[in-house]
């Protein structure tokens, strides 16, 4: 206390009692830090630099002053405020100037923060000289022996009450003063910066070790992981671009090494800024600063040549996988720059290894491998999509579907189309859809035969398969190096693309949709789908196992071949919805041709090895119930043709012989509601010869005659021929939509009046 009070030295003349009280605040039983030592420590410090001041009297007072006032727990700044509220009410009564009172607080006021700007950074010229004098003074604790500022952080974190707290506080306070200059004048950084900050990473360490950080250090862990996962992603990304073209068709000439090249730097990139994103050295910041240039350079390049597509050049894959890869990139090198970043400023203790950190770099490449799956290859695959289709027209309101009269006369002609026919055309509610051979699919009016849109791809040449779904509303177009797309029939926008797992995915029926896929030989799936191909259920029937089906509105009814084992044949009936087991039955024989009419699923009961069945099975599809059987006449020879015509189930055959000689054909309509013939004609017409069947029940096939081409049509009425006008080819099948009979010319589609 003698000590302490020899340091006043008559600072201020007759203050002995003021000197006394504050010695005594300092030496206060409740407290348990910044004691007598700690002031001895702060003043010894204040005359190494009090030459550095313009008012060493205000200076030496706000070093007194400035924790005189100090409660258990309380922090820096609460006991600044308190104390600068003391020299204000004290210091009057001993006649100090008012000036000097005001500079003495605000001196005091200014130790409630004691962390200085980051060592990266550049403050504007300074000109508080007694401030910073006075707050290296203060931090001067910081530089005493190691033993002696253990014993002073020992009573800090004392003083701040709950063990758990204080820790927690006092790491938080040591890591803001290592992130600072530590002292504001040269001289202080001389003489003490070294030995401060020695024994500040000390105590850090001892925290570190005491204070409970499974998760400290995943942001870290996870740039680490990012920048060097994130490099290996991008050579992925780039190998895969390497075989794939930059335009469809491809050049000749067309080089491959950009890819490669770009997919051997991503590889020796991965361990550099795996390196870089764990140091805060200069050269990490320019290795990942590099890597960072040359993705964004490349970026651009590659953006720059992006082919300018038309309808007969389109975008190859090649473009959005260098794209996504010099992206992935791009990321890591950044990745890599903002750990080195944060390892500089923050990170100079972090745990080894912890449970944060270990699951950061399991979470990363987990991440990182979902993107490419769920991100990178959709958007691949969309921009291709996008890029290289082309919708003309669209606008012109539909017409109706005429009725084909056949009185020799043609209702309309379409234009030329190179490698179409009528045989290919797909009827849907806004008209009739045919594809072209140029990857191109028409809508043409059913009404005038006009064009109503045209819907183009420029990365297919080749003709696409297309279903009419959706009640017409919809059409599936399967392109072979594409796979199936679905377009607004009354518009020719793409609505969808069904997921790429798909592309090898037979239609079963258009309408509603099934989808069959054939995983080995004899070993089928069976899918029921919507019309943008996401499925709703799976039937997986087994091994060695044949799988046919036909669906009604509800209900799919399924025809099982078991191949391996004596398993009998099964008929199975499924919900269309849920894709739920409904209903089984084996019958003797597996049944064949199965075709919906009307509400109910036709069959045909085989006769042994004859083309011609013994019977035609009606079987309700909800139940299963078999609701009529119709004997096959046995005079029968040819091969028994079922079409739907409502509810009328079309039957045609030919009374034996089967000879080449045989010139008759007999067409026989079965009423599917109860079984029964409701009528049946015979015609002297080729049994071999295609035919179309209209929606009322006009059996119509093209024969050559003496004159020119023929239409035969049979019906209820009995058989007759209409001459057809010259430009029909005979040798091409005619194709029945609704009621309208089209017939193909050269290189046109001809609807028949």
């Amino acid at each position: 206390m003698v000590a302490l009070g020899e340091r006043w030295n008559e600072l201020i003349p007759g203050s002995t009692t003021l000197a006394d009280d504050l010695v005594a605040r300092y030496l206060g039983r409740n407290r348990r830090a910044f004691r007598d030592q700690y002031l001895e420590t702060v003043l010894t410090g204040l005359e190494s630099l009090i030459q550095l001041s313009t008012d060493p009297t205000s200076v030496r007072l706000a070093a007194w002053f400035h924790r005189a006032v100090h409660e258990p727990g309380g922090g820096a700044a609460e006991d600044a405020e308190s104390s600068a509220r003391l020299a204000e009410q004290t210091l009057p009564a001993y006649g100090v100037d008012p000036i000097r009172i005001a500079e003495v607080a605000r001196l005091v006021r200014l130790t409630g923060s004691l962390s200085t700007p980051p060592t990266d950074s550049y403050a504007p010229p300074r000109r508080d000289a007694n401030g910073d004098v006075l707050l290296d003074a203060v931090n001067a604790t910081l530089a005493t022996a190691p033993a002696r500022y253990e014993a002073h952080a020992h009573e800090v974190r004392r003083d701040s009450g709950d063990r758990a707290t204080a820790i927690e506080r006092r790491y938080d306070e040591v890591r803001e003063l290592l992130d600072g200059h530590l002292y504001r004048t040269q001289l202080a950084r001389q003489r003490m910066s070294s030995m401060a900050r020695d024994n500040l990473e000390a105590e850090l360490a001892g925290l570190d070790s005491e204070l409970p950080a499974p998760w400290r250090g995943w942001q870290q862990a996870a740039l680490a992981a990012m920048a060097t996962f994130g490099a290996i992603a991008a050579t992925v990304v780039a190998i895969a671009a390497a075989g794939a073209s930059w335009q469809v068709p491809a050049l000749e000439s067309e080089t491959g090494w950009p890819p490669v090249v770009l997919a051997a730097f991503a590889l020796f990139s991965a361990p550099a800024l795996f390196r870089c994103a764990r140091s805060s050295t200069q050269r990490a910041l320019l290795v990942s600063g590099a890597v960072v240039a040359v993705a964004a350079t490349g970026l651009l390049v590659a953006w720059a040549q992006v082919p300018v597509t038309n309808p007969a050049l389109g975008v190859g894959l090649r473009v959005p996988l260098l794209i996504s890869a010099l992206l992935l990139l791009l990321l890591a090198g950044v990745a890599a720059l903002v750990g080195s970043l944060l390892r500089t400023r923050t990170a100079r203790f972090l745990p080894s290894r912890n449970r944060g950190q270990q699951l950061a770099w399991l979470a990363v490449p987990g991440l990182i491998a979902l993107a490419l799956l769920l991100i990178v290859q959709p958007l691949a695959r969309n921009y291709v999509l996008d890029s290289n289709e082309r919708v003309e027209g669209g606008v012109r309101p539909a017409g109706e579907f005429p009725r084909s009269t056949l009185d020799g006369k043609v209702a309309w002609a379409s234009r030329e189309l190179a490698g179409a026919g009528a045989e290919e055309a797909v009827g849907t509610k806004y008209g009739i859809a045919i594809p072209r051979q140029t990857g191109v699919v028409e809508m043409f009016d059913a009404a005038t035969g006009e064009l109503r849109w045209r819907y183009t791809r420029s990365d297919s040449d080749e003709k696409p398969d297309i279903y009419a779904t959706g009640n017409g509303e919809l059409l599936v177009a399967e392109f072979s190096d594409i796979g199936y797309l679905l377009l607004d029939a009354n518009t020719g926008k793409r609505k969808a693309a069904w997921p790429g797992r798909t592309r090898d995915h037979a239609i079963q029926q258009a309408d509603p949709l099934l989808t069959r896929e054939d995983v080995s030989k004899g070993s089928n799936k069976l899918r029921g789908v919507d019309p943008d191909g996401r499925e709703r259920w799976t039937f997986e029937p087994g091994n060695c196992t044949n799988i046919g089906a036909v669906a009604s509105q509800d209900t799919v009814v399924t025809f099982l071949g078991h191949e391996c084992g004596r398993e009998p044949d099964e008929i199975t009936g499924l919900d269309l919805k849920t894709g739920k087991k409904l209903w089984t039955k084996s019958p003797s024989d597996m049944y064949r041709r199965p075709i919906l009419v009307g509400a109910v699923v036709v069959v045909a009961e085989p006769a042994g090895d004859s083309d011609v069945p013994a019977a035609l099975v009606g079987i309700d599809p909800r139940t299963g119930d078999t609701k009529w059987r119709w004997p096959v006449p046995r005079d029968w020879a040819c091969r028994t043709l079922l079409n739907a015509a409502g509810n009328l189930l079309i039957v045609v055959d030919c009374p034996g012989p089967a000879t080449r000689v045989n010139t008759k054909t007999i067409v026989t309509a079965i009423d599917t509601t109860t079984g029964l013939t409701a009528w049946q004609s015979t015609a002297p017409v080729d049994p071999r010869t295609r035919v179309a069947v209209t929606t009322d029940a006009r059996v119509t096939s093209l024969t050559r005659g003496t004159a020119g081409c023929l239409a035969n049509i049979i019906t209820r009425d009995g058989y007759r021929q209409a001459p057809l006008p010259e430009g029909i080819t005979c040798a091409r099948d005619p194709r029945a939509i609704g009621n309208l009979i089209l017939t193909s010319g050269d290189n046109t589609i001809i609807a028949l009046h």
